[in-house]
């Protein structure tokens, strides 16, 4: 009974999608107001139809019902009750319903949030976003519906992927999914902008919250499976460039290149056409993303086992969003024009270069990823492109990247003088790099010219945005009212640039200084490692509620003094008797030292892998700040405001319906005169 109840919902969704996809578009082309509210009716019902069904899923792990296939391939009795109701994303058909879900509440969302946006804006973009719901409810539907049954009834279910149970299940997949479906906002404004022509400041001020919200979740799921690959996976690394780690980094890189631009988009109403391109990218890599997992094309930890038929569909859902996307934007776009002037020494000009760099590494991830397959489907040979590649592209990228992301903020807009930035500010740079030259020696005992720039120009975003803080205070009166004045995308921007440094920081002492070591151990034998001494004392058994393990107890010391015990394991789960190292660890500001269990060998001795891996935490700590940023940033108050009223630039610019350019008079948009990012 709840299988049906499911799929009768999920086809209710459907039908619901498909009126919020095309009837509030008719509508804005007709100027019908009662067509166009239908959007907001059709959105909240697909809402509840995709809840309803979400919660028959839950309600079918929960209470073991195998007669749901997807239930029997991914859940067992044993199953914990955690892993049951996190197992509901745990393969490829309950993702794909989770990503309808979130699709359909930032759906939500938009429309509840939009009563500052002209009525035909509203409209459009809530279609555009239904009419990509058509999609994937379509494709889950017809290829992947995870409400199908089997007969006979199985006694019992083929468990979880072991991979999957662990507490980072629970919240890794969906910040990702939360990231990739928000930027179908600002995808959705960018279309519904490019159909109806409105191009001007105000837009970006529509898409720039919904983009950097769209931006930290996205953030933040990478960060989270970067976390749960480190100390889940027993392999000790953060970040191994697998094509579906790049399938999210690529969205990202775009998205971020995005927030950017629309701050000169907003502010001075330049990069209008580059920005609304910067959208629709950054959505068409999300959905490049969801191919390459559910695709099969890939052979990854990440991606999920499909049939070539769901391939297809997702190949050809990626081909006419991006084919429509690109045509609309190849129309529309040539007849919008900016009269804004910035000189190259300006924050356009930073911000411009900051876009630049972005793009070349966007570019290089792409082709590292895509070349490969490329020349495998052309039956030309395989090819494997691995850390090496991208390590060596993203190193001399990074570098100008760290300094303007120090620079930017302190470039004034339209114009600047070099010399005048370079008389004020070279001797924050010349202390930044003697830091750079210091902290290593201090921490580490060595340096290089490569480790002296990484950490120096980190260190230099850190004194740049400490400059400039106080700068601020100085012209604006006390500072305490200069510090309530100041807006949340100022704190918001400034957190992230400082969490950028400190994971630029901990990335580079990482990559110099990580030490592992593969070692055969008996009991009582000990082994070295970056000053700490490891003493493998014992190895039992040890039973969890669905799997066994031998447990090992390693007992870690430096200069004689006690450190800690650590307690790596290797699982055998029961049902599908797939064996899992649980690497232990301890972590703390300056190093984390870490254990992984490997297989027993020949007389009464065990294989394990010892790392030290000096300022991982910082890694952590980076990224939390970067964010964190984005949601401090987001709940601007201009923003808030610009859901209660309309706002418009002066004499913004239109196109008309074929395709030329129109001139409006519009009120004024009201001075900002507190700073801003």
């Amino acid at each position: 009974m709840i299988a049906e109840i499911g799929q009768l919902a999920l086809i209710l969704a459907l039908l619901m999608a498909a009126v919020q996809g095309i009837i509030p578009l008719i509508g804005a082309h007709r100027g019908t107001p009662a067509w166009m509210a239908t959007a907001h009716t059709a959105v909240g019902g697909q809402f509840l139809f995709l809840a309803i069904a979400y919660i028959a899923l839950t309600y079918a792990f929960i209470t073991h019902d195998f007669s749901v296939a997807y239930v029997a391939n991914h859940s067992n009795s044993e199953l914990p009750l955690m892993y049951r109701i996190s197992g509901v994303w745990g393969g490829h058909e309950g993702s794909l319903l989770l990503w309808a879900l979130m699709l359909c509440g930032w759906s939500l969302a938009v429309s509840w949030l939009s009563k500052g946006l002209p009525t035909d804006m509203a409209a459009r973009t809530v279609a555009v976003m239904g009419l990509v719901s058509v999609g994937i409810l379509s494709f889950t539907l017809f290829t992947s519906n995870p409400f199908e049954t089997l007969f006979p009834v199985p006694a019992d279910g083929r468990d979880l992927n072991p991979l999957l149970q662990d507490p980072g299940l629970v919240i890794h997949p969906p910040m990702l999914y939360m990231g990739y479906v928000g930027l179908a906002v600002p995808f959705a404004i960018a279309i519904a902008a490019l159909i109806g022509g409105r191009l001007d400041a105000a837009w970006a001020r529509w898409t720039r919250p919904w983009a950097t919200v769209a931006w930290a979740f996205l953030g933040a799921g990478i960060a989270l499976g970067s976390w749960w690959a480190y100390y889940t996976l027993g392999w000790g690394g953060w970040w191994f460039w697998d094509p579906v780690e790049n399938a999210s980094l690529m969205p990202w890189l775009a998205a971020t290149a995005l927030i950017h631009s629309l701050i000169v988009t907003e502010k001075r109403g330049a990069f209008r056409t580059w920005t609304v391109l910067l959208a629709i990218m950054a959505f068409c890599l999300s959905l490049l993303g969801t191919f390459l997992v559910r695709s099969g094309v890939l052979v990854s930890v990440h991606a999920f086992a499909t049939d070539p038929a769901r391939g297809v569909y997702i190949l050809a859902l990626l081909l006419v969003v991006t084919g429509v996307s690109f045509a609309l934007y190849a129309w529309r776009a040539p007849n919008v024009h900016s009269h804004a002037e910035f000189k190259p020494v300006s924050r356009e000009g930073g911000l411009l270069a900051n876009n630049v760099i972005w793009m070349v590494a966007l570019a290089a991830v792409l082709l590292g990823t895509l070349y490969p397959l490329l020349l495998d489907a052309l039956n030309m040979g395989k090819i494997s492109v691995g850390p090496p590649y991208f390590n060596a592209v993203f190193a001399p990228l990074m570098l100008p990247m760290i300094f303007l992301v120090g620079l930017g903020p302190l470039l004034r807009w339209k114009s600047a003088s070099a010399r005048e930035i370079s008389l004020r500010f070279w001797h924050t740079l010349l202390a930044a790099l003697a830091v750079g030259v210091v902290f290593p020696l201090a921490m580490m005992g060595s340096t290089s010219l490569m480790i002296t720039l990484g950490v120096g120009l980190a260190v230099w975003i850190i004194l740049a945005s400490g400059r400039d803080l106080y700068s601020r205070l100085r012209q604006r009166g006390t500072p305490l009212t200069t510090l309530r004045k100041l807006p949340a995308s100022y704190w918001g921007m400034t957190t992230s640039h400082v969490g950028f440094a400190i994971l630029v920081i901990g990335i580079t002492l990482l990559m110099a200084f990580e030490q592992e070591r593969d070692v055969r151990m008996g009991l009582g034998q000990s082994h070295e490692l970056g000053g700490y001494t490891y003493e493998l004392r014992d190895v039992y058994n040890v039973a969890g509620p669905n799997w066994d393990a031998l447990e090992a107890h390693v007992h870690v010391t430096r200069n004689g003094e006690p450190v800690t015990d650590l307690y790596p394991q290797r699982r055998v789960y029961r049902v599908q008797t797939q064996p899992m190292a649980q690497a232990s660890y301890q972590s703390r500001f300056t190093r984390d030292i870490f254990v992984a269990l490997g297989e027993p060998m020949s007389g009464n001795t065990w294989s394990l892998r010892l790392y030290h891996n000096p300022f991982q935490m910082w890694l952590w700590i980076g990224a939390t700040l970067i964010v964190l940023g984005g949601f401090v940033a987001a709940t601007d108050r201009r923003y808030r405001v610009f859901s209660r009223r309309r706002a418009t630039e002066p004499a913004s610019q239109r196109i008309d319906n074929a395709g030329g350019i129109a001139d409006q008079d519009a009120a004024p948009r009201p001075a900002q005169r507190s700073p801003s990012a």
